[in-house]
């Protein structure tokens, strides 16, 4: 069974910085694309970031992009979301996800993607 595990949420202060890990198992993700989606009390989920199988592009929500960066390390089977300059309205539980089969785009939709993690909490104060 694939299991998707989120670390690395917690409490900061605006303008502070971050570091998400998510850590899969049961099977590799290696030739699968990942991403983050993050959802907010009251709001929908939205998305957050994306990353390519062999991470060699990324895509962004406008709202985070020149202060996120995702990455991965296909041999620990784990993907990264480097937060800075957080603002308050970061605030959110932040989900890591994967494709459930290769496919060569990025998407930004949460349809597109097949497992799931519980989510971490990012709390940023102002």
């Amino acid at each position: 069974q694939a299991q998707l595990v989120e670390s690395g949420g917690g409490l900061v202060q605006a303008g502070g910085s971050l570091r998400l890990s998510c850590a899969a198992s049961g099977r590799t993700f290696s030739s699968h694309n990942m991403g983050w989606f993050r959802q907010a009390p009251g709001k929908e989920r939205e998305f957050v970031a994306a990353i390519r199988w062999n991470a060699g592009s990324s895509l962004y929500a406008d709202s985070v992009k020149g202060r996120f960066t995702i990455s991965r390390d296909n041999a620990k089977n784990t993907v990264y979301l480097q937060m800075d300059s957080l603002k308050p309205e970061d605030t959110a539980v932040y989900y890591c996800c994967a494709a459930g089969h290769p496919t060569p785009n990025l998407m930004r939709q949460a349809p597109a993607y097949d497992y799931w993690g519980q989510g971490t909490q990012v709390t940023v104060s102002s």
